[in-house]
């Protein structure tokens, strides 16, 4: 059992308190020559996503756990999802009256720091459940920026290590307008971190969703700072041919990346990425773009988007590479891997210098996430672009969103029928109906049929993403969709 500690929103302790007479460590572990991925926070969920009420599974380097709300101490728990009795998953349980996780299989109950409290088959005065092995494992958590981190490393290192944010959006909070996003992804976190450094290829894979290819030009970026815990790089004249101003980009080993742009014309914008590893070839994505805008317009516009709206344009644009970079991680698996990318990559503009700085710190610094594994077989093009299980069931905006757009679906095509059915009926009860009253009763079924059929179209998108991106469509049909 190890205890879980809080450095919360929500709690009146802060890192800062918890730490101040503390030496603070590095992620990664204290080895200058070596990045354990275990010692590290990862975010895990954002916390509008999670219902207090329900337990959540999640896999974590390959090792499931279940996320709970500790009514009781008023924090998110993190245990490994194994009862120490029989192994069965502990999320297939409930939280029971007493604010108490329970195995579904034999009703063992344990408190948030993973102690077991009762097992109701012993007879009374015997005390099984205060041994060590009636225990579970409880990973340290914490909650910043609105997303649950776990530490699935050591827990006393937990809460000297700094949890992996954005400073300046604590430094200085207001003004910001931020649009958050995640998804599972099916290629590996480091294959996700390599593509969003990667600025120069957005005008080429993402034309017609974020990206024009009248907007290439070429880019040379430069690395200012490097180390083990990651690197900082510019790019002086920025994308967009120089209209959005200088861009910065920051990489943090090692599973995060910002890049920070500030113009005169559009005010500041970032692009925050998390990739937290699941397993070898799978990633949770956590994509954050806060905006300070040089008017108030643009951020009124984006506060009254919906949520799942926006999650709808988003998940296009992840779909804009997805199924390549699915395919591409295997390619260079087959020639060696990251250890010989210079003889697989040929690299030879500064547009490719993050790529080339991040698969450098991975050769100097990192031990692979996942020792002795190899990528699963390719998966086909629809489970690729499947956006219900990787996105929707797991939103909590998107999945209610859903709902509401079924149920509104089902009563349209109710209104609709009932109107079709009894038109012929009015026309045969009521022969001197006048030709107004039929014709708009004929429009309504014609209109509501439209409806249907375009709630229709946009509940697929809920579910699937388009076979093909925007950028290999003709004219025409980008005109018609």
């Amino acid at each position: 059992m190890s205890s879980s500690i809080l450095q919360s929103e929500e709690s009146p302790l802060s890192v800062t308190s918890q730490t101040q007479d503390k030496k603070e460590l590095p992620s990664g572990g204290l080895d200058p020559d070596r990045f354990d991925w275990h010692e590290v926070w990862y975010p895990v969920h954002y916390i509008e996503d999670l219902d207090k009420s329900q337990l959540t599974r999640f896999t974590l380097l390959e090792r499931d756990i279940v996320i709970w709300w500790d009514n009781n101490e008023q924090m998110w728990r993190a245990f490994v999802d194994q009862c120490p009795h029989r192994l069965a998953p502990l999320s297939e349980g409930r939280i029971n009256e007493d604010g108490l996780l329970e195995c579904p299989y034999h009703g063992w109950a344990f408190s948030g720091t993973g102690k077991c409290d009762r097992i109701p088959q012993q007879a009374p005065g015997n005390k099984a459940e205060v041994s060590q092995r009636a225990c579970v494992t409880s990973l340290p958590t914490t909650v910043r920026q609105g997303l649950l981190f776990v530490y699935p490393g050591s827990p006393e290192n937990a809460s000297n290590t700094k949890v992996p944010v954005v400073d300046v959006l604590d430094e200085e909070p207001e003004g910001w307008v931020c649009l958050n996003t995640f998804r599972d992804i099916p290629y590996d976190a480091l294959t996700l971190m390599e593509n969003v450094l990667d600025t120069s290829h957005i005008p080429y894979t993402h034309h017609r969703t974020v990206g024009n290819r009248a907007n290439v030009s070429p880019v040379e970026l430069e690395i200012v700072e490097s180390g083990k815990w990651g690197f900082k790089g510019i790019w002086a004249e920025g994308p967009r041919k120089g209209t959005l101003g200088r861009q910065d980009t920051n990489f943090i080993a090692p599973a995060m990346m910002w890049h920070d742009l500030t113009s005169k014309q559009f005010g500041r914008t970032m692009t925050v990425v998390y990739a937290t590893p699941i397993r070898k070839g799978e990633c949770r994505l956590f994509a954050r773009f806060p905006f300070k805008f040089s008017s108030k317009l643009p951020g009124l516009f984006l506060k009254l988007t919906p949520r799942w709206y926006s999650h709808i344009g988003q998940n296009s644009v992840l779909e804009d590479d997805q199924i390549f970079l699915h395919h591409q991680e295997r390619y260079l698996e087959q020639r060696g891997g990251s250890a010989n990318f210079t003889k697989a990559f040929y690299l030879p503009t500064k547009a490719d210098l993050f790529v080339f700085q991040l698969r450098s710190w991975v050769n100097q610094y990192s031990i692979d996430p996942f020792p002795q594994t190899t990528l699963p077989p390719a998966l086909p093009k629809e489970i690729l672009l499947d956006r219900y299980h990787s996105h929707t069931k797991k939103c909590t905006s998107c999945s209610k969103a859903l709902s509401n757009l079924q149920r509104l679906r089902v009563g349209v095509a109710a209104v609709t029928g009932l109107v079709w059915a009894l038109l012929p009926l009015l026309m045969f009860v009521y022969p001197q109906a006048n030709i107004i009253t039929i014709s708009s009763l004929t429009l309504a079924v014609i209109g509501g049929a439209a409806i249907w059929f375009s709630l229709g179209k946009l509940e697929q998108r809920f579910y699937q993403g388009r076979s093909i991106p925007p950028r290999n469509l003709p004219e025409k049909a980008i005109a018609k969709q």
